[in-house]
């Protein structure tokens, strides 16, 4: 993660946080092997983007998690808690043996991200919240003259709600330049593709003219993800929308681009299978199996 200290370059960051997306969809398996959890295949999809936010991108600090000149990071796909509480684990906010306990009786690790978790800014999982909820904060952070900036990550089915749309309005009217959304398109959503439930293209295009400054990336490419999010904001006055093509499950080849594993928890053999192949991952977040 960054904090006061220089942001390094997008290229210089890719191999350290390629080892950090392994160890997020590492975690995020047995997580939900344990728990018999659903959500894997989602958590997978946006394991990239998470370690480039908190492998350099991100001014935070583990040990103060509430410092008040950190940025605001909210996963409004709070179902994809696994991964989001695995690179808070990785980066230092919280012991690692914590998610031993993810959705068990008692623990902090609800299926749905929660606040009170350290690192956590905002209980998501009920969809459409994330977006308004950070533009409140970027105009805050206008209002106040406070330089951090807040990143809400979305779920492609997410942009069905209506209050995103009601989001996407508003901050350019209101010129929040601090505020960048990034779009998790991995084009699976819980009923089906996005495109035959409620097809969304064309998606950079719409963000345009609502006002946005708007990239479209691999969002698995470490280095491209990296270089899009540290360029923001690209124009004065302009929020700014990162729209990620992402592979659901991405990672292991028996959930790649499958919908059953928006539901399915791998069996005990999956699992072995699963770890291997996202141990034997190859460099900037694109990956190989044998």
């Amino acid at each position: 993660m960054a904090n006061e200290s220089e942001m390094p370059e997008a290229g210089a960051m890719a191999e350290r946080t390629t080892a950090l997306a392994r160890a997020i969809r590492a975690d995020a398996l047995r997580m939900v092997h344990r728990a018999n959890a659903s959500h894997i295949g989602s958590s997978l999809s946006m394991s990239d983007l998470l370690a480039v936010l908190y492998g350099g991108i991100l001014r935070v600090d583990p040990a103060r998690p509430d410092w008040a000149e950190r940025d605001r990071f909210i996963l409004s796909k709070g179902h994809g808690a696994a991964s989001a509480y695995a690179v808070l684990a990785e980066t230092g906010f919280f012991p690692v043996e914590w998610l031993e306990t993810y959705c068990q009786d008692g623990s902090k690790l609800a299926g749905h991200l929660t606040r009170g978790v350290p690192g956590v800014e905002l209980s998501s999982g009920s969809l459409g919240h994330g977006l308004p909820v950070g533009c409140g904060l970027a105009l805050a952070a206008k209002a106040d003259g406070a330089a951090y900036r807040v990143f809400v990550l979305l779920s492609d089915g997410e942009l069905d709600e209506g209050s995103n749309w009601e989001a996407i309005l508003f901050a350019p009217q209101h010129r929040l330049d601090n505020l960048v959304a990034i779009v998790d398109y991995n084009k699976i959503q819980s009923f089906g593709r996005v495109e035959e439930v409620l097809n969304l293209e064309p998606l950079a295009d719409k963000w345009r003219a609502f006002g946005w400054e708007v990239r479209e990336i691999d969002g698995h490419d470490h280095a491209r993800i990296a270089e899009a999010l540290s360029g923001a904001p690209y124009e004065a006055g302009k929020p700014t929308a990162i729209i990620a093509h992402t592979v659901k499950g991405k990672g292991v080849s028996f959930m790649e681009d499958l919908l059953a594993w928006h539901y399915k928890s791998p069996n005990d053999e999956q699992l072995t299978q699963a770890l291997a192949e996202v141990a034997a991952a190859n460099s900037a977040g694109r990956e190989e199996t044998a």
